[in-house]
């Protein structure tokens, strides 16, 4: 099992816990990572995370895709692959059509085929075996259509090659896990219950059938993220959760279309969501909190004292012992927890 510190994205002002990121490196965590929603960029706070660290990695959950095109996220990639001597991680995602459309002014269009044709892109640029040349739905490059002044031509990227840079991608949907599988060498899913992985496994695994070549769970790392509510108020951690889980699930989203969701509902949790959503849209943000359910928040998250987060950690030990689980993403912020979870897991 791997360990990984989710910081999440900034609120007004960027905060950067370093002291708390050096301490997760000197505990044997694995990475680190970043985020972006309308304000602050993943990509400056890993470079920043990156030249403060020595070892540990720093990927971003997520560079949103439609924001970037394919070759300026794979010159980022390179860029910090050199830097930090092989340490960075290329997280990418899709994003939703409120930020897309509403704050970076882009077609939200097709996430997955913008995703496949994405990661194909980026691979080739990392590979440089030769010019890019890729004609596809969502990206043509070069691009020679309306508004073009004819002049472009394909080109290889000025860096030596960087063929191996992890490539993940922020995935939840039927066919956007499919994806994953096929063509990305991890996923992050926003939460997963350790017990149910035939939720996302039973996508992903179409996803390796089609990439052949023994793709499989031994060569794909399945990295949910895991939030953390260390408190012998048991009831004072759930609630500790519960506005984050109502935010995705009811307004991350316009009714018939948010994929938070619907993957609650494929996790068993089909009325709640529903619940929660009919209240989040009609403005009643704190009923909507409230009908989060316990058992919804102690399926996906770690909630209560240590000995009953220890209890807990048993399932996702042996989710990762049958190899569906191979790092645990885990949002919290106080050290104590972060040493007690390093003990027990690494």
């Amino acid at each position: 099992m791997k360990l990984g510190l989710l910081l999440g994205y900034s609120g007004k002002r960027i905060e950067i816990p370093l002291d708390l990121i050096k301490q997760a490196e000197a505990l044997g965590y694995d990475s680190v990572w970043t985020a972006e929603s309308y304000g602050n960029d993943a990509v400056t706070s890993a470079t920043w995370i990156l030249a403060h660290t020595d070892k540990i990695r720093v990927g971003t959950s997520i560079m949103q895709m439609p924001s970037r095109t394919p070759a300026l996220a794979a010159m980022t990639a390179m860029s910090l692959d050199q830097l930090s001597g092989g340490r960075f991680i290329a997280g990418i995602g899709a994003s939703g059509p409120q930020v897309v459309e509403g704050w970076h002014g882009i077609p939200y269009g097709k996430p997955v085929t913008r995703t496949r044709e994405y990661i194909e892109i980026m691979r080739q640029i990392m590979a440089r075996q030769g010019p890019l040349d890729f004609q596809g739905e969502v990206y043509q490059v070069p691009n020679k259509g309306p508004g073009t002044t004819g002049l472009g031509k394909p080109l290889k990227s000025i860096l030596d090659p960087s063929p191996d840079i992890p490539i993940y991608t922020a995935s939840i949907t039927p066919a956007g896990l499919r994806c994953a599988g096929e063509l990305a060498d991890g996923v992050f899913p926003v939460w997963m219950d350790p017990n149910q992985y035939g939720v996302i496994g039973e996508h992903l695994e179409k996803g390796f059938a089609a990439a052949g070549n023994g793709k499989s769970l031994a060569n794909f790392d399945v990295a949910p993220f895991v939030f953390v509510a260390m408190n012998d108020d048991v009831r004072a951690g759930y609630d500790a959760l519960r506005p984050g889980l109502a935010l995705y699930i009811g307004g991350m989203g316009a009714k018939g279309k948010n994929f938070y969701h619907d993957y609650t509902a494929r996790l068993g949790f089909a009325d709640a969501a529903e619940e929660i959503q009919d209240l989040y849209l009609a403005g009643k943000h704190a009923e909507a909190i409230a009908a989060v359910p316990d058992e919804f928040v102690d399926a996906i998250g770690l909630v209560g004292p240590r000995e009953r987060i220890r209890e807990k950690l048993a399932d996702w030990k042996a989710a990762a012992a049958r190899g569906e689980i191979s790092t645990m993403l885990l949002g919290m912020q106080a050290p104590s927890v972060l040493e007690f979870l390093a003990g027990e897991l690494l």
